[in-house]
This record gives C-alpha cells, sequence and structure tokens, in this order.
C-alpha cells in the first residue's frame, strides 16, 4: 500500500503547493488501485506548506503529485522521502490515475513567483 498527497482545491490539482486548502490523500493498492481517499487540512502558517512534511510522513506519504511549486518544497520534500511529480492539472483523482498508468512524468517546473500571490515553496 503506498500514499500520494495532491495538494488541492474543491476537487482539483492546486497549480500553487503553497497556498492549497487541502491535501488529497490517496491509499493505493497494488492490485486493486485507488482504495481509499481522505483529506488533511494544513494548520495555520507558513504559506509554503514546510510544516506539513512531517505530517505526510507521518500519514506515510510517498509520493506527491502536484501542479508546481518552488524547488525549496521540493528539495524538503524529497530530503524527507517523498517523491515529487509536478506538473499535474483537473480533477485530483485524474491526476493520481495518470501518475499511476505511467502517464505522468516529473516536468521539473519550478515556480519562481515568490514576490507575489504565486505558489511559493522556499
Amino acid at each position: 500500500m503506498i500514499k500520494i498527497a495532491v495538494p488541492s482545491r474543491g476537487g482539483m490539482v492546486d497549480e500553487h503547493f503553497g497556498h492549497c486548502e487541502a491535501f488529497t490523500i490517496f491509499s493505493i493498492d497494488d492490485g486493486q488501485g485507488i482504495v481509499g481517499e481522505e483529506k488533511l487540512t494544513p494548520p495555520p502558517g507558513c504559506g509554503c506548506k514546510s510544516n506539513i512534511i512531517p505530517v505526510l510522513v507521518q500519514m506515510g506519504v510517498t509520493v506527491l503529485v502536484a501542479g508546481n511549486m518552488g524547488e525549496g518544497a521540493v528539495v524538503r520534500l524529497q530530503q524527507s522521502g517523498i517523491q515529487v511529480v509536478r506538473g499535474a492539472s483537473g480533477p485530483v483523482r485524474n491526476a493520481v490515475q495518470a501518475y499511476l498508468d505511467g502517464k505522468l512524468q516529473d516536468r521539473q517546473e519550478v515556480c519562481l513567483e515568490h514576490g507575489h500571490h504565486g505558489c511559493h515553496g522556499e
């Protein structure tokens, strides 16, 4: 069983990791695909959500499927043992299924909008 987290807003992949309203966590069984789904609302605090990483690790998350994020967040997630796959969009369940089907590869997109309301991972 693996767990995949997706920064989300209203059931869609949130393009901005640092400002997402929740993380949708999917439980994946190797033989059955998606077998569970839950939401995790981040606590108030750092807009970059770096304070959520230990919680994701504790929940057993090993993959984060995202739209985009800053390099700092990517590095912190990877240092915590979470694989990061950037470039997802659309409904969260479809993004996870695309990843499971091998149709979603990390685009290595780095958000550079740190001066305003863009995504933010530093």
